[in-house]
């Protein structure tokens, strides 16, 4: 298991944490995969869509041209279809982050694959494409049985995890947020924020402060790999 959402630790020990869990559950992606020629980060944002966060942060991406990632409740897809449909209209991935909020720890293997599989219908249901397509899934709250991976992998799914944990859910000041995400920040970082209920009220100013922050510290801003080019467990 990883970190609660209420829980707030100093900025220098999420890479100290994130180094031993990655070392711990290599199952998961952790960062992106090495690539000594350039200096990449990948923006991830949770819990959304939302009806007033979601458009707003879109907005900033499209004005930066950055992609990104984003980790959708299937229950909120299915109340806003349209949000999911921009999201994917705008080039950014989409992946799984469970049917509703809940830690991947208080469901049953049973309760956890139909959450997933009612998410991924959700999104064929308002982007189209096949199930396949929406395969990368974080668990909310970052809280996993060291199972929960292996069920994962076998179900075709592939686990993706976080580098910089800024705790924007709490959401302290912006300065503040880019202040921990510059300093947590190196090549192959995932970076980790929320477009939901909890920080997304100001995630859009923080994403704008954010991209020309990291510009200017020479990092590119890429998609997340493909899991189908990532080595596989297996299916069952």
């Amino acid at each position: 298991m990883l970190f609660s959402p209420q829980q707030i630790l100093p900025s220098a020990l999420y890479p100290l944490l994130h180094q031993g869990l990655k070392t711990l559950f290599p199952e998961a992606l952790w960062e992106l995969p090495a690539d000594p020629s350039r200096r990449q980060v990948a923006l991830t944002f949770d819990d959304g869509p939302h009806p007033q966060h979601t458009p707003a942060l879109l907005q900033v991406l499209q004005e930066f041209q950055v992609p990104a990632t984003f980790f959708v409740l299937g229950e909120r897809v299915q109340r806003w279809p349209h949000l999911a449909r921009q999201i994917r209209q705008q080039g950014h991935g989409i992946g799984l982050h469970g049917w509703q909020h809940h830690s991947f720890t208080q469901l049953s293997r049973s309760e956890l694959h139909n959450s997933l599989r009612r998410s991924q219908a959700a999104l064929v249901a308002a982007c189209g494409g096949i199930p396949e397509e929406y395969r990368a899934v974080r668990p909310p709250n970052g809280l996993f049985w060291p199972q929960t991976l292996v069920d994962l992998r076998r179900w075709g799914f592939f686990p993706v995890m976080w580098s910089v944990v800024p705790e924007d859910w709490l959401e302290p000041p912006v300065a503040l947020v880019v202040e921990r995400v510059l300093a947590q920040v190196r090549p192959g970082s995932l970076i980790v924020l929320h477009d939901g209920a909890q920080g997304g009220s100001q995630v859009a100013k923080v994403t704008r402060h954010l991209i020309p922050a990291l510009r200017e510290e020479g990092f590119d801003f890429v998609s997340l790999p493909d899991p189908g080019n990532l080595p596989s467990c297996g299916k069952d």
